[in-house]
């Protein structure tokens, strides 16, 4: 088998546990997964040594897709309060469109893994975090921008705002889209944040 193939069974086995989560309450077993992908559970395991390193698969895809962007947001000349809009509208619009991940962004799918799972997830939150925070340093320096608390409190509470959408979906089983309403939230989240907007 060449690398191209492996590469692709790879990929093929993560769409599919991916697809998979898309279904809630859908208990994910290798031997379901075997099925989905249309291989044996022994070929799975010859592309991932564990469950848990095929969840490890789809959480890099997760922060390699939402950072990749983030960089691009935060590289474009703009003002703070629309950089930090973007990042939440570009997590939220990422879950929307790829169900399954919001089912392991809020642990729901990681549910009797490994810890280190949960700390992966805990690590993209506090990334995305510090992003935020970045986001409105930089924006204090270079316009000025103020917020109503210091530049922690509030990355946090709009993280924590975004997340509740993202529960919300999960919660809901995909019915309540996190994007839904945003366009109308947005503006009076930031007019809590900020400072003169």
């Amino acid at each position: 088998m060449s690398d191209n193939e492996k590469i692709s069974r790879r990929e093929q086995i993560l769409q599919s546990l991916a697809h998979m989560l898309e279904s809630p309450g859908q208990k994910i077993t290798t031997a379901a997964l075997a099925k989905e992908v249309g291989v044996s559970e022994a070929a799975l395991y010859r592309h991932f040594p564990s469950k848990a390193r095929m969840f490890e698969g789809l959480i890099g895809f997760i922060e390699d897709t939402v950072f990749s962007r983030v960089t691009v947001i935060t590289q474009v000349e703009g003002d703070g309060i629309k950089q930090c809009e973007q990042v939440l509208t570009l997590m939220l619009a990422f879950v929307e469109r790829n169900p399954g991940m919001a089912r392991i962004l809020t642990g729901e799918a990681l549910a009797g893994e490994t810890d280190r799972l949960r700390q992966r997830i805990n690590q993209f939150f506090e990334r995305l975090e510090t992003q935020l925070k970045q986001i409105l340093r930089e924006a204090e320096v270079k316009n000025g921008l103020r917020t109503h608390t210091t530049a922690g409190a509030s990355a946090n509470l709009m993280l924590s705002a975004a997340e509740g959408k993202v529960r919300q979906f999960v919660r809901s089983d995909f019915r309540k889209k996190p994007t839904e309403q945003w366009q109308e939230q947005w503006p009076r989240l930031a007019e809590g944040i900020f400072r003169n907007v």
